[in-house]
């Protein structure tokens, strides 16, 4: 979806089939729309005076355009108070609406007092309502057309706004299609190959991919073994962004598992909603399309992303439960459960992320259904190590709406990963606190440095579909740090 600016408030130069109007909880037309309700003879002043719609969140009504006039509707869009979720929603609405109309290009009058956070709500509000994933679907002369244009008229965001929206709901985009891709055709190779491709063509970022001899050099045993069941090899794929003008001594680090498919091996899962686990490399997908953000806006804010990547399936070489395997930072590791596999490929790639000189980071996996349990799919789990980083990252998630819920670590919990034949145990036999020990097991590869985990299996999967969370959290948190500097 390409979005463009219009300064001037005339709908006629965003050749726009479908326009949108934002009303707040007042439930008046704003000025902006004045020129547009006059060519529509009143029509839209006497829906708001009318009740029709009242500018209440979430809702919405669609008044037909006379002929001739250019747009074949406009929708008011209800934006109640103007927070941040007002604003997504009524942009959700608005690419939902787009579809219904079959309408290639809409435009939004903003209002002169609209902020420029507002403005980006409304836009990913857009790309997420529009949003359909059709590469494998036939040709269907019945099926609505793709959004393809998004015109803002009016309204005070300044270009920057607007280019750095226009890279947020791509990169967004394009790892809900990773995520939503069928692991026959997304292998942990294949992952590789996008971002060696995103890393070619944005400037200043390089892509290392490390395959099973280079792992097996490292030590990345963890990986491996997780990798032992499949005939798809594993990969650790390494971005690096070193802009002009960063701090020096500062590395974020960013990692993110990407299991392409996920059966649980040995410790199999049920059958039931299995074809799911193509998705369990959400926060691989979020990592790798983020760090493209990140070199995309060029902020000052140098990284590694580290995004390590499997299959985990059963066969007669697939890891077992009572095996011991060792990470690559030396720490031995009893396998209770195959099916935790997500933190064992992590670890390895915590560790590498450390070994390059990462002084802080942050990780992203779908990593446990017990957080789903605990907190639903409305917020990511958020676990960290140091409370400024930890305050740092869901600060960023709050303003990006990739929003986080602070969970507990504690020394308690240690017992859980703690194993009576190896270092560490990958699960726990007790029915408790699973996404908590999952995390505490994570901090173990940490080295001690700044780190946060954030858990997203409920919210980068809904409904069986990806959703690209983590993205936007990802820019944001780079964008506090360039601020900061």
């Amino acid at each position: 979806m390409k979005i463009v600016q219009r300064r001037a408030p005339d709908i006629g130069s965003a050749r726009a089939e479908l326009v949108a109007v934002p009303l707040t909880a007042k439930g008046t037309l704003p000025t902006s729309a004045a020129d547009l309700d006059r060519r529509m003879g009143k029509a839209l002043g006497r829906a708001v005076s009318s009740g029709l719609v009242t500018g209440k969140s979430g809702a919405s009504v669609l008044v037909p355009a006379p002929d001739g006039m250019g747009p074949r509707a406009v929708v008011l869009l209800g934006v109640g108070e103007g927070g941040r979720d007002d604003w997504e929603s009524a942009g959700r609405s608005l690419g939902k609406r787009a579809s219904e109309a079959r309408a290639r290009r809409a435009a939004v009058i903003l209002p002169a007092a609209a902020k420029p956070a507002q403005m980006r709500a409304l836009v990913e509000g857009v790309e997420a309502g529009a949003y359909r994933y059709d590469r494998f679907r036939a040709d269907d002369p019945e099926r609505p057309p793709e959004l393809a244009e998004l015109a803002l008229v009016g309204g005070g965001a300044a270009r920057g706004d607007v280019a750095r929206v226009a890279a947020t709901v791509l990169a967004v985009q394009r790892a809900r299609d990773l995520v939503n891709t069928p692991a026959n055709h997304l292998t942990p190779p294949d992952l590789a190959a996008r971002a060696r491709q995103l890393a070619t063509s944005t400037p200043g970022l390089t892509c290392t991919v490390l395959d099973e001899p280079a792992l097996r050099r490292i030590k990345a045993g963890a990986l491996l073994a997780v990798a032992k069941g499949s005939a798809e090899p594993p990969r650790m794929i390494v971005l690096h962004y070193a802009p002009r003008g960063a701090a020096k001594g500062e590395l974020l680090g960013l990692v993110g598992k990407a299991m392409t498919f996920d059966s649980g091996g040995i410790s199999i899962k049920p059958s039931s909603g299995m074809e799911e686990m193509k998705m369990d490399m959400g926060g691989g997908a979020a990592v790798i399309e983020g760090a493209g953000l990140i070199a995309a806006m060029g902020l000052p804010v140098p990284f590694i992303a580290v995004v390590p990547s499997a299959e985990n399936m059963p066969s007669g070489t697939a890891v077992k439960p009572g095996d011991v395997v060792t990470a690559m930072n030396g720490k031995t590791i009893e396998v209770i459960n195959t099916d935790a596999e997500g933190r064992l490929i992590l670890a390895d790639a915590l560790t590498y992320a450390v070994g390059e000189g990462a002084t802080r980071l942050v990780d992203m996996a779908t990593l446990t259904g017990a957080i789903v349990v605990a907190i639903g799919s409305v917020y990511a789990g958020l676990f960290g190590s140091d409370p400024g980083w930890t305050e740092t990252v869901r600060a960023a998630g709050e303003a990006s709406g990739d929003i986080c819920w602070p969970m507990p670590l504690h020394k308690g919990y240690d017992p859980l990963i703690r194993s009576k034949v190896a270092d560490l145990s990958n699960s726990s036999n007790k029915r408790e606190a699973g996404a908590v020990y999952a995390a505490q097991f994570l901090r173990e590869f940490t080295d001690g440095k700044p780190w946060c985990h954030i858990d997203v299996a409920g919210t980068a999967m809904k409904e069986g579909r990806g959703t690209g969370f983590g993205v936007r959290l990802i820019g944001e948190l780079a964008t506090r740090l360039a601020a900061a500097r």
